[in-house]
């Protein structure tokens, strides 16, 4: 039997209502971080949160942030939250139910005149898709000091820099460090999603508890041959860098599905070709690898073998090849008291939610180095994401959000001291 402590017609109301912002089509959204429609979505769940009884502000990463006062204002929080910012052909619940859902747990709280003993915040974290700049967790990398050299100067494809993006936004990087959190500042991190993938479904489970998320490791690859007439030039003379590019893909593919029974995936997402002539023999490709595993001893030797093979492909058709590190991040657990509690909690609901790996990314993993976090999952429609299809029914949003609020309540007690 669920018991209903939530609004679910409000946070029903506040999810459609987000998706108008940046839509396209029935049901996608292309919402990109630090756009215009990036800025829109942010003022209207600004007010969202003032309605919920948070103070708020905007740091200088552009993450938006909500803080319900504790009884001791001192002691570190309790964050929860996720993005709003969208792919640009994606979903309208991908990251939203996270930060909606968490503003409904912290409006619930207020509107029944609980005071917890620990701050809450709720943030809605800026840049996690990564699309825009072609390096994601932008924001929750910036809150807890992870920034890389160079992240400021990349551009996006029309030639703005993330760094006039942030100035057009509203803030400053100069003054970053000002929105730094200090080590030990945050006491614990909640985070719901959308699953983005089929298991729950098949399961015909509503909501999973995550046990951990996969390392994912990103590089983007140049290959250079020579231009040359397409009509005209030989085949064994040619130095054909998307022949090259084209190999290169193919045994990305054949390594990572080496294995039936592991949940490895590698993915070639983004292919730029010079000069893109029907009839000139392309002379430089650059494209995007993404590899992930929760066995980072594997991914380690799976790269290996990439590595190994990209030079050898690149010797076999006369090409020069870089290879640049853009992200790289090992498997990261979720912490076993915060997983007890979510379990405890869905028990008492009637459900018996299953543990699962998560293979995308999230917020989470970058809060993780700064504390314990936990992770709810929600069922999505034949597990598509990251699509205008990707559907998940409110009746699951709904219980995943009760959820999220009774466990909410226990961690409050749990980190009160």
């Amino acid at each position: 039997m669920i018991v209903q402590t939530i609004n679910a017609t409000r946070l029903r109301k506040r999810i459609e209502a987000l998706s108008q912002i940046g839509k396209i089509g029935e049901t996608g959204v292309c919402r990109l971080a630090l756009s215009k429609e990036d800025r829109q979505a942010v003022e209207l769940v600004k007010g969202w949160m003032n309605e919920a009884g948070m103070e708020t502000r905007i740091d200088h990463f552009g993450n938006l942030i909500g803080r319900l006062e504790g009884k001791n204002p001192h002691l570190p929080v309790l964050m929860l939250g996720s993005h709003i910012d969208s792919q640009p052909y994606g979903g309208r619940f991908d990251g939203t139910i996270g930060v909606l859902g968490a503003i409904e747990v912290v409006q619930s709280l207020h509107e029944q005149h609980i005071v917890p003993d620990v701050p809450i915040e709720v943030v809605s974290f800026c840049d996690e898709e990564g699309c825009r700049f072609n390096k994601g967790i932008f924001g929750v990398r910036g809150m807890t000091g992870k920034l890389e050299d160079g992240e400021l100067e990349r551009t996006d494809k029309d030639g703005v820099t993330r760094r006039q993006a942030l100035l057009d936004f509203g803030c400053d990087p100069a003054k970053f460090k000002e929105s730094e959190y200090p080590e030990g500042s945050i006491g614990a991190f909640l985070e719901m999603h959308i699953e983005q993938g089929p298991i729950l479904d098949h399961s015909n489970e509503p909501i999973g508890i995550v046990s951990g998320i996969s390392g994912p490791l990103w590089l983007t690859v140049e290959m250079t041959g020579f231009a040359g007439h397409a009509g005209s030039v030989p085949m064994s003379m040619r130095q054909d860098a998307l022949v090259g590019a084209a190999k290169v893909i193919t045994a990305l593919n054949e390594i990572a599905k080496q294995d039936s029974e592991t949940p490895t995936v590698g993915t070639v997402g983004n292919l730029e070709v010079f000069p893109n002539s029907r009839n000139i023999i392309p002379e430089k490709v650059t494209f995007t690898i993404d590899l992930r595993d929760i066995d980072l001893e594997r991914r380690n030797r799976y790269e290996t073998e990439l590595r190994t093979i990209i030079g050898h492909i690149a010797r076999e058709n006369s090409l020069s090849c870089s290879i640049k590190e853009d992200t790289n991040s090992e498997p990261r657990y979720c912490a076993d008291w915060i997983k007890d509690i979510i379990r405890n909690e869905s028990k008492k609901q009637g459900l018996n939610p299953p543990e699962l790996m998560s293979g995308p990314f999230h917020d989470s993993l970058v809060m993780s180095y700064a504390c314990d976090y936990g992770m709810i999952f929600v069922r999505c429609k034949d597990g598509i994401s990251h699509n205008p299809k990707e559907y998940a029914t409110y009746e699951d949003i709904t219980i995943g959000t009760e959820v999220l609020y009774q466990t909410t309540v226990q961690m409050i007690n749990k980190m009160k001291g």
